[in-house]
């Protein structure tokens, strides 16, 4: 089967994204059919995407469920077979899903993804260099989630863990896949750029920092945990976590409070994670 502008539906998960999200929905064909997960109660913010712009359905979940929740929800919304999950700070080229959709013809596969037009930050990795053929399709083990479209019927209703709030949630997702056999491929004609870190108002940095510090940590622990072990996730997280308790009070000594906050909430997320916390901490962004 091939993926068509009538068969698949893009999902984009928000929050505080009106800096972003136009160039972002510029890009897209109008005739394909969008999803917007807006992380918050914001009407106005609704209102204002469906006036804008055609095909497009706005959905407030009233608190942050995070990217892995607030895809499953836009999943859950969405009526075609083929998903692409998308990132606000993401464009797309002119033909970016034209690219897509040629190759798709008869190609099976999980997850197939646009190629990264910043050749420094790759948007995929490969543990085994020697299956990169160096063919324009070519077989991954994982790709980021800013741009990702997903085949609905190779996932068994099993996509995103609600458990991760932020970072690493596309890793789990492409382990699980690769464990069942399942193909994800990168396509490097067809191209992306992706502006990173970009999708909420900077003005929200004080607070975004402290939550980046907090789930990266705890996401690992959790991560390494479910697929390695306790030991295995144990030992290079609680290393990070002397690290940063002795940061932390060398920085409050020395009264830079902002960089004392940041190396205690890397502590902090990493500890709650092995205590078996959920993945709580949520940033104020109001």
């Amino acid at each position: 089967m091939q993926i068509t502008k009538e068969n698949l539906t893009i999902i984009i998960v928000t929050i505080k994204s009106q800096n972003i999200i136009d160039d972002c929905l510029k890009s897209i064909d109008p005739d394909i059919k969008k999803i917007i997960v807006e992380n918050s109660s914001d009407q106005e913010f609704a209102e204002y995407l469906k006036a804008k712009y055609k095909n497009i359905e706005c959905h407030l979940t009233g608190k942050n469920l995070g990217m892995g929740a607030g895809n499953n929800f836009g999943i859950s919304k969405s009526n075609t077979r083929y998903v692409m999950i998308l990132n606000p700070d993401t464009i797309l080229k002119s033909d970016t899903l034209s690219q897509i959709f040629e190759i798709s013809k008869n190609l099976e596969f999980a997850i197939l993804s646009p190629l990264s037009d910043n050749k420094e930050y790759p948007n995929y990795k490969i543990h085994n260099k020697l299956k990169n053929n160096k063919n324009d399709l070519f077989e991954v083990d994982q790709v980021d989630g800013y741009a990702m479209i997903l085949d609905k019927q190779q996932f068994n209703n099993n996509f995103f863990d609600e458990k991760i709030f932020m970072y690493l949630e596309n890793d789990d997702l492409c382990l699980r896949i690769k464990k069942r056999a399942k193909k994800i491929f990168v396509y490097s004609n067809s191209l992306i750029s992706h502006l990173g870190a970009k999708t909420v108002d900077k003005k929200y940095f004080y607070q975004l920092e402290l939550s980046r510090n907090w789930h990266w940590n705890w996401s690992k622990f959790y991560f390494r945990k479910k697929h390695y072990g306790f030991v295995k996730a144990f030992i290079p997280g609680f290393l990070i976590f002397v690290r940063s308790i002795f940061k932390s009070v060398y920085f409050l000594i020395v009264n830079n409070n902002f960089k004392s906050k940041l190396y205690y909430y890397r502590a902090s997320g990493f500890m709650n994670a092995v205590l078996n916390k959920s993945s709580w901490f949520r940033p104020r962004l109001d």
